[in-house]
Protein backbone atom coordinates (compact mmCIF):
# COMPACT_ATOMS: atom_id res chain seq x y z
CA UNK A 1 0.00 0.00 0.00
CA UNK A 2 2.92 2.62 0.71
CA UNK A 3 4.58 1.70 -2.34
CA UNK A 4 1.34 2.50 -4.78
CA UNK A 5 1.19 5.86 -2.91
CA UNK A 6 4.68 6.93 -3.34
CA UNK A 7 3.73 5.58 -6.87
CA UNK A 8 1.33 7.94 -7.13
CA UNK A 9 2.29 10.76 -5.54
CA UNK A 10 5.38 10.78 -7.73
CA UNK A 11 2.88 10.44 -10.62
CA UNK A 12 1.34 13.66 -9.65
CA UNK A 13 4.55 15.54 -9.39
CA UNK A 14 5.76 14.92 -12.99
CA UNK A 15 2.00 16.03 -13.83
CA UNK A 16 2.95 18.90 -11.94
CA UNK A 17 3.72 22.27 -13.99
CA UNK A 18 7.66 22.87 -13.80
CA UNK A 19 7.00 26.14 -12.22
CA UNK A 20 4.22 28.69 -11.33
CA UNK A 21 4.67 31.44 -14.17
CA UNK A 22 4.39 34.84 -12.97
CA UNK A 23 3.62 36.36 -16.48
CA UNK A 24 0.87 33.60 -16.93
CA UNK A 25 -0.43 34.08 -13.39
CA UNK A 26 -0.88 38.06 -14.23
CA UNK A 27 -2.65 36.98 -17.33
CA UNK A 28 -5.95 35.21 -15.50
CA UNK A 29 -6.37 38.84 -14.38
CA UNK A 30 -6.55 40.37 -18.26
CA UNK A 31 -9.27 40.95 -20.12
CA UNK A 32 -10.27 41.52 -23.74
CA UNK A 33 -12.99 44.93 -24.08
CA UNK A 34 -15.27 44.24 -26.87
CA UNK A 35 -17.51 47.41 -27.31
CA UNK A 36 -20.67 47.03 -29.64
CA UNK A 37 -22.86 50.14 -30.78
CA UNK A 38 -26.07 49.49 -31.58
CA UNK A 39 -28.79 51.68 -33.44
CA UNK A 40 -32.52 50.38 -33.89
CA UNK A 41 -31.67 46.88 -32.90
CA UNK A 42 -28.88 46.80 -35.85
CA UNK A 43 -24.88 46.46 -34.88
CA UNK A 44 -23.39 49.73 -36.67
CA UNK A 45 -20.25 49.85 -34.60
CA UNK A 46 -17.73 47.30 -33.26
CA UNK A 47 -14.28 48.12 -31.21
CA UNK A 48 -11.87 45.96 -29.15
CA UNK A 49 -9.40 46.93 -26.83
CA UNK A 50 -7.77 45.01 -23.69
CA UNK A 51 -7.63 45.50 -19.62
CA UNK A 52 -7.04 43.84 -16.52
CA UNK A 53 -8.09 43.55 -13.18
CA UNK A 54 -7.23 45.57 -10.23
CA UNK A 55 -9.79 44.24 -8.02
CA UNK A 56 -12.38 41.12 -8.58
CA UNK A 57 -14.73 43.42 -10.03
CA UNK A 58 -13.15 46.40 -11.31
CA UNK A 59 -10.87 46.81 -14.47
CA UNK A 60 -8.32 49.20 -15.96
CA UNK A 61 -8.45 50.20 -19.46
CA UNK A 62 -7.53 53.12 -22.13
CA UNK A 63 -10.35 55.61 -22.66
CA UNK A 64 -9.99 55.70 -26.07
CA UNK A 65 -11.23 51.17 -26.10
CA UNK A 66 -14.22 52.93 -24.19
CA UNK A 67 -14.97 56.14 -25.99
CA UNK A 68 -18.24 55.34 -27.64
CA UNK A 69 -19.51 53.79 -24.77
CA UNK A 70 -19.01 57.16 -22.77
CA UNK A 71 -20.60 59.08 -25.29
CA UNK A 72 -23.12 57.06 -26.20
CA UNK A 73 -24.13 55.08 -22.74
CA UNK A 74 -27.63 54.23 -24.60
CA UNK A 75 -26.55 52.58 -27.52
CA UNK A 76 -23.24 51.08 -26.69
CA UNK A 77 -22.50 47.67 -24.72
CA UNK A 78 -19.53 47.14 -23.42
CA UNK A 79 -18.26 43.45 -23.10
CA UNK A 80 -15.56 41.88 -20.90
CA UNK A 81 -14.51 38.41 -22.04
CA UNK A 82 -11.77 36.94 -19.33
CA UNK A 83 -8.70 35.23 -19.95
CA UNK A 84 -10.12 31.47 -18.94
CA UNK A 85 -13.54 30.01 -18.35
CA UNK A 86 -16.58 29.76 -20.76
CA UNK A 87 -18.75 32.93 -20.07
CA UNK A 88 -18.42 36.67 -21.06
CA UNK A 89 -20.07 39.35 -19.38
CA UNK A 90 -21.31 42.89 -19.70
CA UNK A 91 -19.44 45.95 -18.18
CA UNK A 92 -20.72 49.07 -17.11
CA UNK A 93 -18.40 52.38 -17.29
CA UNK A 94 -17.83 53.23 -14.02
CA UNK A 95 -14.94 56.11 -14.23
CA UNK A 96 -13.33 58.05 -17.51
CA UNK A 97 -10.65 60.36 -17.99
CA UNK A 98 -10.23 61.35 -21.22
CA UNK A 99 -6.47 63.11 -20.73
CA UNK A 100 -5.16 60.24 -18.91
CA UNK A 101 -6.88 58.31 -21.39
CA UNK A 102 -7.96 55.63 -18.68
CA UNK A 103 -11.29 54.03 -17.47
CA UNK A 104 -12.45 52.23 -15.22
CA UNK A 105 -15.64 49.24 -15.78
CA UNK A 106 -17.24 47.11 -13.72
CA UNK A 107 -18.58 43.65 -14.13
CA UNK A 108 -20.87 41.63 -12.21
CA UNK A 109 -21.19 37.68 -12.27
CA UNK A 110 -17.66 36.64 -12.60
CA UNK A 111 -14.91 37.19 -10.22
CA UNK A 112 -10.96 38.38 -11.83
CA UNK A 113 -7.49 37.87 -10.22
CA UNK A 114 -6.40 41.34 -9.50
CA UNK A 115 -3.37 42.51 -10.46
CA UNK A 116 -1.06 44.53 -8.09
CA UNK A 117 1.11 47.70 -9.28
CA UNK A 118 5.03 48.15 -8.39
CA UNK A 119 5.59 51.66 -7.13
CA UNK A 120 8.85 51.50 -7.32
CA UNK A 121 10.60 53.32 -10.89
CA UNK A 122 11.61 51.03 -13.19
CA UNK A 123 15.54 50.96 -14.27
CA UNK A 124 16.61 51.43 -17.59
CA UNK A 125 17.08 48.27 -20.15
CA UNK A 126 14.85 46.93 -16.94
CA UNK A 127 12.54 43.68 -18.82
CA UNK A 128 9.21 44.63 -19.35
CA UNK A 129 6.20 42.34 -20.61
CA UNK A 130 3.26 43.66 -22.00
CA UNK A 131 -0.32 41.33 -22.16
CA UNK A 132 -3.08 42.01 -24.23
CA UNK A 133 -5.11 41.04 -27.51
CA UNK A 134 -3.15 42.80 -30.46
CA UNK A 135 -5.54 43.41 -33.57
CA UNK A 136 -3.10 41.91 -36.29
CA UNK A 137 -3.10 38.65 -33.99
CA UNK A 138 -7.14 38.61 -34.33
CA UNK A 139 -6.76 38.93 -37.84
CA UNK A 140 -4.70 36.23 -38.34
CA UNK A 141 -6.70 34.01 -36.19
CA UNK A 142 -10.03 34.97 -36.05
CA UNK A 143 -12.46 33.19 -38.01
CA UNK A 144 -15.84 34.51 -37.04
CA UNK A 145 -17.24 37.65 -35.03
CA UNK A 146 -17.72 34.73 -31.92
CA UNK A 147 -13.89 34.45 -31.51
CA UNK A 148 -13.87 38.03 -30.14
CA UNK A 149 -15.85 36.80 -26.81
CA UNK A 150 -14.54 33.37 -26.66
CA UNK A 151 -12.42 33.21 -23.48
CA UNK A 152 -8.09 32.67 -24.05
CA UNK A 153 -5.22 33.95 -22.91
CA UNK A 154 -3.70 36.98 -23.89
CA UNK A 155 -0.70 37.42 -26.25
CA UNK A 156 2.69 38.30 -24.54
CA UNK A 157 5.69 40.05 -25.78
CA UNK A 158 8.68 41.41 -24.10
CA UNK A 159 10.83 44.29 -24.49
CA UNK A 160 13.32 46.86 -22.37
CA UNK A 161 12.34 49.90 -20.79
CA UNK A 162 13.66 52.93 -22.85
CA UNK A 163 12.89 56.15 -20.87
CA UNK A 164 10.10 58.34 -19.83
CA UNK A 165 8.19 60.40 -22.00
CA UNK A 166 5.61 63.29 -21.73
CA UNK A 167 2.64 62.58 -24.15
CA UNK A 168 -0.65 65.68 -23.85
CA UNK A 169 1.01 66.40 -20.19
CA UNK A 170 0.79 62.73 -19.24
CA UNK A 171 3.33 60.61 -17.54
CA UNK A 172 4.65 57.83 -19.82
CA UNK A 173 7.01 54.70 -20.33
CA UNK A 174 8.91 53.85 -23.25
CA UNK A 175 9.67 50.36 -24.27
CA UNK A 176 10.43 47.86 -27.05
CA UNK A 177 7.93 45.38 -26.57
CA UNK A 178 5.74 44.49 -29.44
CA UNK A 179 2.21 45.49 -28.98
CA UNK A 180 -0.62 46.04 -31.88
CA UNK A 181 -4.06 47.71 -31.88
CA UNK A 182 -5.97 45.78 -29.60
CA UNK A 183 -3.45 45.87 -26.72
CA UNK A 184 -4.94 49.25 -25.65
CA UNK A 185 -5.73 49.41 -21.78
CA UNK A 186 -3.51 45.76 -21.65
CA UNK A 187 -1.09 46.22 -18.32
CA UNK A 188 2.92 46.54 -19.19
CA UNK A 189 4.25 44.13 -16.85
CA UNK A 190 7.71 44.02 -14.61
CA UNK A 191 9.21 40.05 -14.35
CA UNK A 192 7.13 39.59 -11.55
CA UNK A 193 3.99 40.07 -13.15
CA UNK A 194 3.58 43.29 -11.31
CA UNK A 195 2.32 46.47 -13.47
CA UNK A 196 4.38 49.35 -14.77
CA UNK A 197 2.18 51.06 -16.62
CA UNK A 198 -0.93 50.80 -19.37
CA UNK A 199 -0.61 50.02 -22.59
CA UNK A 200 -2.01 53.30 -24.80
CA UNK A 201 -0.18 53.89 -27.85
CA UNK A 202 3.11 52.84 -30.28
CA UNK A 203 4.87 54.57 -32.96
CA UNK A 204 4.94 54.29 -36.47
CA UNK A 205 7.62 52.31 -37.52
CA UNK A 206 7.80 53.89 -41.63
CA UNK A 207 11.06 53.19 -43.85
CA UNK A 208 12.73 50.91 -41.15
CA UNK A 209 12.73 53.20 -37.96
CA UNK A 210 12.61 51.34 -35.00
CA UNK A 211 9.38 50.79 -33.31
CA UNK A 212 8.52 51.65 -30.06
CA UNK A 213 5.52 51.72 -27.38
CA UNK A 214 4.18 54.04 -24.71
CA UNK A 215 2.69 53.02 -21.71
CA UNK A 216 0.51 55.58 -18.83
CA UNK A 217 2.80 55.01 -16.02
CA UNK A 218 1.98 54.09 -12.68
CA UNK A 219 1.71 57.19 -11.07
CA UNK A 220 -0.81 58.60 -13.50
CA UNK A 221 -2.81 55.40 -13.18
CA UNK A 222 -2.66 55.53 -9.16
CA UNK A 223 -3.76 59.04 -9.41
CA UNK A 224 -6.72 58.80 -11.59
CA UNK A 225 -7.90 55.46 -9.35
CA UNK A 226 -7.73 57.43 -5.93
CA UNK A 227 -9.87 60.66 -7.74
CA UNK A 228 -12.22 57.46 -8.74
CA UNK A 229 -11.94 55.98 -4.88
CA UNK A 230 -10.91 52.92 -6.07
CA UNK A 231 -8.62 51.08 -4.08
CA UNK A 232 -5.62 48.99 -5.47
CA UNK A 233 -2.71 46.50 -4.21
CA UNK A 234 0.92 48.55 -4.57
CA UNK A 235 4.13 46.79 -4.04
CA UNK A 236 7.41 48.43 -3.91
CA UNK A 237 9.56 45.99 -2.86
CA UNK A 238 12.17 44.95 -5.84
CA UNK A 239 11.38 42.20 -8.16
CA UNK A 240 13.49 39.27 -7.16
CA UNK A 241 13.03 35.57 -8.60
CA UNK A 242 11.29 32.69 -6.38
CA UNK A 243 14.53 30.70 -7.69
CA UNK A 244 16.80 33.69 -6.05
CA UNK A 245 14.66 34.44 -2.90
CA UNK A 246 14.64 30.55 -2.11
CA UNK A 247 18.49 30.63 -2.52
CA UNK A 248 18.89 32.85 -0.25
CA UNK A 249 16.45 31.29 2.19
CA UNK A 250 18.83 28.53 1.10
CA UNK A 251 22.03 30.06 2.34
CA UNK A 252 20.07 31.71 5.63
CA UNK A 253 19.24 28.40 6.83
CA UNK A 254 22.74 27.46 6.49
CA UNK A 255 24.32 30.06 8.36
CA UNK A 256 22.00 30.25 11.16
CA UNK A 257 22.49 26.08 11.13
CA UNK A 258 26.29 26.95 11.00
CA UNK A 259 26.01 29.23 13.97
CA UNK A 260 23.88 27.06 15.87
CA UNK A 261 26.48 24.27 15.04
CA UNK A 262 29.27 26.90 16.52
CA UNK A 263 27.47 27.97 19.49
CA UNK A 264 26.83 24.21 20.42
CA UNK A 265 30.55 23.41 19.75
CA UNK A 266 31.73 26.57 22.29
CA UNK A 267 28.84 25.29 24.61
CA UNK A 268 30.52 21.57 24.30
CA UNK A 269 34.06 23.24 24.58
CA UNK A 270 33.08 25.16 27.51
CA UNK A 271 31.17 22.87 29.62
CA UNK A 272 34.27 20.54 28.95
CA UNK A 273 36.58 23.56 30.11
CA UNK A 274 34.27 23.68 33.36
CA UNK A 275 34.49 20.16 34.04
CA UNK A 276 38.57 20.03 33.67
CA UNK A 277 38.01 22.82 35.84
CA UNK A 278 36.13 21.27 38.79
CA UNK A 279 37.78 18.15 38.46
CA UNK A 280 40.95 19.74 39.34
CA UNK A 281 39.32 22.14 42.27
CA UNK A 282 37.82 18.47 43.13
CA UNK A 283 41.13 16.87 43.22
CA UNK A 284 42.98 19.55 45.31
CA UNK A 285 39.87 19.81 47.45
CA UNK A 286 40.04 15.83 48.25
CA UNK A 287 43.70 16.02 48.41
CA UNK A 288 43.79 18.60 51.47
CA UNK A 289 40.71 16.58 52.86
CA UNK A 290 43.10 13.32 52.76
CA UNK A 291 45.47 15.09 54.54
CA UNK A 292 43.46 16.26 57.13
CA UNK A 293 41.52 12.84 57.94
CA UNK A 294 45.36 10.91 57.95
CA UNK A 295 46.33 13.78 60.10
CA UNK A 296 43.68 12.78 62.51
CA UNK A 297 44.11 9.38 61.97
CA UNK A 298 47.97 10.06 63.13
CA UNK A 299 46.60 12.12 66.04
CA UNK A 300 43.85 9.82 66.83
CA UNK A 301 46.97 6.76 66.69
CA UNK A 302 49.37 9.10 68.93
CA UNK A 303 46.63 9.32 71.73
CA UNK A 304 45.58 5.83 71.63
CA UNK A 305 49.33 4.97 71.86
CA UNK A 306 50.23 7.18 74.81
CA UNK A 307 46.88 5.89 76.71
CA UNK A 308 48.16 2.28 76.45
CA UNK A 309 51.60 3.46 77.62
CA UNK A 310 49.97 5.26 80.58
CA UNK A 311 47.83 1.91 81.30
CA UNK A 312 51.41 -0.35 82.05
CA UNK A 313 52.80 2.05 83.47
CA UNK A 314 49.51 2.57 86.05
CA UNK A 315 49.35 -1.08 86.23
CA UNK A 316 52.90 -1.34 87.63
CA UNK A 317 52.02 0.89 89.96
CA UNK A 318 48.92 -1.15 91.23
CA UNK A 319 46.81 1.44 90.06
CA UNK A 320 43.36 0.14 89.15
CA UNK A 321 42.79 3.06 86.53
CA UNK A 322 44.96 1.05 84.02
CA UNK A 323 41.88 -0.71 82.88
CA UNK A 324 40.27 2.57 81.71
CA UNK A 325 43.33 4.00 80.72
CA UNK A 326 43.98 0.84 78.25
CA UNK A 327 40.16 0.89 77.06
CA UNK A 328 40.56 4.35 76.32
CA UNK A 329 43.78 4.23 73.83
CA UNK A 330 42.28 1.13 72.33
CA UNK A 331 39.79 2.60 71.38
CA UNK A 332 41.58 5.81 70.06
CA UNK A 333 43.72 3.23 68.53
CA UNK A 334 40.65 1.18 66.71
CA UNK A 335 39.43 4.96 65.56
CA UNK A 336 42.54 5.68 64.32
CA UNK A 337 42.32 2.53 61.46
CA UNK A 338 38.64 3.31 60.68
CA UNK A 339 39.93 7.01 60.09
CA UNK A 340 42.72 5.97 58.46
CA UNK A 341 40.57 3.80 56.44
CA UNK A 342 37.74 6.05 55.31
CA UNK A 343 40.04 8.61 54.18
CA UNK A 344 37.87 10.18 51.29
CA UNK A 345 39.40 8.61 47.70
CA UNK A 346 39.22 10.83 44.36
CA UNK A 347 37.29 9.21 41.20
CA UNK A 348 36.26 11.74 38.35
CA UNK A 349 33.46 9.79 37.59
CA UNK A 350 31.85 10.14 40.96
CA UNK A 351 31.35 14.21 39.92
CA UNK A 352 28.24 14.98 39.24
CA UNK A 353 27.42 15.65 35.04
CA UNK A 354 25.79 17.98 33.30
CA UNK A 355 22.03 16.63 33.41
CA UNK A 356 20.59 15.82 29.99
CA UNK A 357 18.21 18.08 28.25
CA UNK A 358 14.83 15.68 29.59
CA UNK A 359 12.71 18.76 29.57
CA UNK A 360 11.65 21.06 26.68
CA UNK A 361 14.02 24.21 25.86
CA UNK A 362 12.82 27.59 26.36
CA UNK A 363 12.55 28.19 22.69
CA UNK A 364 10.35 24.87 22.56
CA UNK A 365 8.34 26.01 25.32
CA UNK A 366 7.79 29.63 23.88
CA UNK A 367 6.39 28.22 20.12
CA UNK A 368 3.88 27.04 21.90
CA UNK A 369 0.78 29.01 22.69
CA UNK A 370 -0.33 32.76 21.64
CA UNK A 371 1.90 34.36 18.88
CA UNK A 372 2.59 37.83 17.46
CA UNK A 373 4.06 37.38 13.95
CA UNK A 374 5.41 40.22 12.18
CA UNK A 375 6.00 40.19 8.31
CA UNK A 376 10.01 39.17 7.51
CA UNK A 377 10.49 41.31 3.91
CA UNK A 378 14.30 39.96 3.39
CA UNK A 379 12.51 36.10 3.48
CA UNK A 380 9.50 37.40 1.07
CA UNK A 381 8.70 37.65 -1.98
CA UNK A 382 5.62 39.71 -2.43
CA UNK A 383 4.28 39.57 -5.93
CA UNK A 384 0.02 40.77 -5.70
CA UNK A 385 -0.68 40.90 -1.51
CA UNK A 386 -0.28 43.71 0.95
CA UNK A 387 0.80 41.40 3.80
CA UNK A 388 0.10 42.49 7.27
CA UNK A 389 1.02 40.86 11.14
CA UNK A 390 -0.48 37.50 11.85
CA UNK A 391 -2.00 36.63 15.30
CA UNK A 392 -1.85 33.03 15.82
CA UNK A 393 -2.51 29.95 18.74
CA UNK A 394 -0.19 27.35 18.37
CA UNK A 395 -0.62 23.72 20.24
CA UNK A 396 2.72 21.22 20.13
CA UNK A 397 0.32 18.79 18.68
CA UNK A 398 -0.62 21.07 15.72
CA UNK A 399 -3.21 22.55 16.24
CA UNK A 400 -3.64 26.02 15.17
CA UNK A 401 -6.08 28.61 16.53
CA UNK A 402 -8.34 25.70 18.46
CA UNK A 403 -9.73 24.95 15.17
CA UNK A 404 -7.60 23.82 12.53
CA UNK A 405 -4.98 20.91 12.40
CA UNK A 406 -1.79 20.95 10.70
CA UNK A 407 -0.03 17.96 9.54
CA UNK A 408 3.57 17.16 9.63
CA UNK A 409 5.72 18.40 7.14
CA UNK A 410 8.48 15.70 7.47
CA UNK A 411 11.27 18.48 8.40
CA UNK A 412 10.24 18.98 12.12
CA UNK A 413 7.58 21.45 11.01
CA UNK A 414 3.76 21.49 10.34
CA UNK A 415 1.47 22.32 7.02
CA UNK A 416 -1.45 23.33 6.14
CA UNK A 417 -2.55 23.31 2.29
CA UNK A 418 -5.52 25.70 1.07
CA UNK A 419 -7.56 25.65 -2.02
CA UNK A 420 -10.60 27.94 -2.12
CA UNK A 421 -13.81 27.97 -4.14
CA UNK A 422 -14.07 31.53 -5.07
CA UNK A 423 -10.16 32.04 -5.47
CA UNK A 424 -7.68 30.69 -7.77
CA UNK A 425 -5.10 30.80 -5.63
CA UNK A 426 -3.79 27.76 -3.11
CA UNK A 427 -2.03 28.59 -0.34
CA UNK A 428 0.51 26.43 1.96
CA UNK A 429 0.38 27.55 5.44
CA UNK A 430 3.20 26.12 7.28
CA UNK A 431 4.61 26.72 10.84
CA UNK A 432 8.20 25.99 12.15
CA UNK A 433 8.05 25.34 15.85
CA UNK A 434 12.03 25.14 16.04
CA UNK A 435 12.63 28.76 14.83
CA UNK A 436 9.18 30.26 15.11
CA UNK A 437 8.89 30.95 11.37
CA UNK A 438 5.46 31.23 10.13
CA UNK A 439 4.70 31.71 6.06
CA UNK A 440 2.55 31.31 3.57
CA UNK A 441 3.54 30.29 0.14
CA UNK A 442 0.93 31.03 -2.59
CA UNK A 443 0.57 29.19 -6.09
CA UNK A 444 -1.70 31.59 -9.01
CA UNK A 445 -3.20 28.61 -10.87
CA UNK A 446 -5.15 28.57 -13.77
CA UNK A 447 -8.76 27.52 -13.62
CA UNK A 448 -7.84 23.76 -15.31
CA UNK A 449 -5.01 23.03 -12.61
CA UNK A 450 -7.76 24.67 -9.55
CA UNK A 451 -10.52 22.49 -10.58
CA UNK A 452 -7.88 19.38 -9.99
CA UNK A 453 -6.98 20.96 -6.98
CA UNK A 454 -10.36 20.85 -5.80
CA UNK A 455 -10.93 17.14 -6.56
CA UNK A 456 -7.77 16.27 -4.45
CA UNK A 457 -9.12 18.93 -1.38
CA UNK A 458 -12.49 16.72 -0.99
CA UNK A 459 -10.23 13.54 0.34
CA UNK A 460 -8.98 15.76 3.40
CA UNK A 461 -11.31 14.90 5.69
CA UNK A 462 -9.96 16.19 9.06
CA UNK A 463 -10.31 19.86 9.68
CA UNK A 464 -10.97 20.58 13.44
CA UNK A 465 -8.12 19.82 15.92
CA UNK A 466 -8.19 16.40 16.98
CA UNK A 467 -6.02 13.86 19.18
CA UNK A 468 -6.40 10.88 17.10
CA UNK A 469 -2.84 10.26 16.09
CA UNK A 470 -4.45 7.79 12.67
CA UNK A 471 -6.44 10.71 11.75
CA UNK A 472 -3.49 13.14 11.79
CA UNK A 473 -1.10 10.18 9.77
CA UNK A 474 -4.38 10.07 7.29
CA UNK A 475 -4.04 13.99 7.03
CA UNK A 476 -0.65 14.45 6.19
CA UNK A 477 -1.03 11.63 3.86
CA UNK A 478 -3.80 13.85 2.10
CA UNK A 479 -1.61 17.00 2.05
CA UNK A 480 1.17 15.62 0.40
CA UNK A 481 -0.91 14.65 -2.33
CA UNK A 482 -1.56 17.77 -3.15
CA UNK A 483 1.66 19.24 -2.51
CA UNK A 484 2.76 16.59 -5.03
CA UNK A 485 -0.13 18.12 -7.63
CA UNK A 486 1.37 21.82 -7.09
CA UNK A 487 4.42 22.89 -8.84
CA UNK A 488 7.72 23.03 -8.27
CA UNK A 489 7.82 26.50 -7.81
CA UNK A 490 5.44 29.18 -6.16
CA UNK A 491 4.63 32.63 -7.45
CA UNK A 492 4.79 34.36 -3.82
CA UNK A 493 5.93 33.58 -0.18
CA UNK A 494 5.24 35.74 2.99
CA UNK A 495 7.66 34.76 5.74
CA UNK A 496 6.81 35.90 9.69
CA UNK A 497 8.75 36.07 12.98
CA UNK A 498 6.67 35.18 15.51
CA UNK A 499 7.24 35.87 19.36
CA UNK A 500 4.97 34.89 22.58
CA UNK A 501 2.86 37.00 23.39
CA UNK A 502 1.89 35.50 27.07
Amino acid sequence: MRRLLFTLLAVLAMAAPARADDISAAGRGVVRIVTVAVAEDEVVGFGHGSGFAISPTRIVTNAHVVELAARYPGNVVIGVVPSEGDQSVQGRLVAVDPERDLALVEVSGIRLAPLALYAGPPSEGEAMIALGYPGNVDLATARSAADFITPQSPVRSQGVFSGRRALAGTQMLLHTASIARGNSGGPLLDRCGRVLGVNSALTRGDEGDASFALAIADAELLTFLREAGQSVTTIGTPCVTMEERLAADRAADEDARSASDAAARAAAERAAAERTAAIAQARADNEVARENVMAAAAVLLVLGALAVGGAGLLASRGDRRWRWAAGGGGALMVGAVVTFLLRPGFDPADLPQAAAATAPTTAAVEAIGPLACSFDAERSRVVSSQPEAVRLAWSADGCMNGRTQYAEDGRGGWQRILVPDGEATVSVLQYQPGTRGYSETRYFLDAARMTELRRLRQSVTVKACTADQAARANLQTQQAALRAALPSVPNERLAYRCTPTG
